[in-house]
């Protein structure tokens, strides 16, 4: 008995030295989206500082794909060692579960560290489309059902959801066209090849600033700070609608707490800075973050609810 209890004491001492050491080597932070989009902006913008705050490298890894839900499952079955973690929105935590089957369980597989932001999105067109509000977005849909083309981020994205839950509230008829990523999804209304997209801002603000895109509205109710010069849905004559996103830090499910506190730590610190704050900002991106992993966690479980309702209500369906 003696013998157990000084190999229990022995494992607990191994594992909390373990943790002080945490990390020994460079963290690896999966983006579930091509380089470009917000997603790779907000991981490039905490990565650094956070990695300086913890001593070792934070390694951007793109692994774009089925609407994030690839990284996700990539980081679901890594090593629960703190060494693989993913910044995810609500694409492949809720809305991807809710819309199609994906290899991993959003509640089981994963350990919530902390959210760190939060956003709406901009709706934008191509200059060329002879439409400069809501109401005439609407109205030009309705001309020709089925003929304006609107890109995403990919299936099950925010910006996806988005614009499913627009046409649904608006009375329109839109074709999604899924690209791996903000940025080619952009890109793709600024060739002309599709003309409408529900973007978020880090991926969409320098085009429409640079005279590329012309932004319509956010898809919040009212406007927004880090959005300035747009209305709201209710201004822009949709009171009906309103969504937003969110972007938030995971670890594979079984990753020691000690480990976890760690992260969350070092991330609450780092988002504190003013600079990230205002980088954020100029990006469109607002800084919020969780009390605790625990907090988060809770948060999760309401906004899945959320998300869940919207696709049902919307009949949003994986192409």
């Amino acid at each position: 008995m003696q013998r157990i209890a000084a190999i229990v004491l022995l494992l607990a001492l191994g594992t909390g030295a373990s943790a002080q050491s945490y990390p020994s080597k460079p963290i690896r932070l999966v983006v579930g989206f091509a380089p470009g989009g917000a997603a790779d902006i907000v991981a490039r913008t905490v990565g650094d500082p956070l990695g300086r705050v913890l001593g070792q490298g934070i390694i951007i890894d793109n692994r774009a794909g089925a609407g994030s839900s690839m990284a996700a499952e990539l980081v679901a079955r890594a090593a629960p060692d703190g060494y693989t973690i993913l910044i995810a929105s609500p694409s492949s935590q809720s809305v991807n579960p809710a819309m199609s089957k994906v290899g991993y369980n959003a509640e089981k597989d994963f350990a919530p560290i902390t959210k760190i932001t939060s956003s709406p999105m901009v709706v934008a067109v191509n200059p060329g489309l002879p439409v400069r509000s809501i109401s005439e977005l609407i109205a030009e849909a309705k001309k020709a059902p089925g003929r304006l083309n609107f890109a995403s981020s990919g299936n099950g994205s925010a910006p996806h959801l988005a614009a499913v839950l627009f046409a649904s509230v608006a009375g329109v008829d839109m074709v999604h066209v899924p690209f791996k990523g903000g940025a080619p999804g952009v890109q793709s209304v600024v060739a002309g090849d599709t003309q409408v997209t529900f973007a978020t801002p880090p991926s969409v603000l320098p085009m429409i600033q640079a005279g590329r895109l012309r932004g319509l509205a956010i898809t919040g109710r009212t406007r927004s700070a880090v959005v300035p010069g747009m209305p709201g849905m209710e201004e822009a004559g949709l009171p009906g609608y309103d969504i937003s996103f969110w972007y938030g830090l995971f670890a594979p499910a079984g990753t020691p707490a000690e480990v976890i506190r760690r992260l969350f730590d070092a991330t609450a610190l780092v988002m504190q800075r003013p600079e990230l704050r205002q980088s954020l900002a100029r990006d469109g991106t607002d800084v919020s973050t969780s009390r605790s992993p625990e907090d988060f966690a809770a948060f999760l479980r309401e906004d899945a609810k959320l998300w869940a309702r919207v696709v049902r209500e919307s009949g949003a369906k994986a192409d």
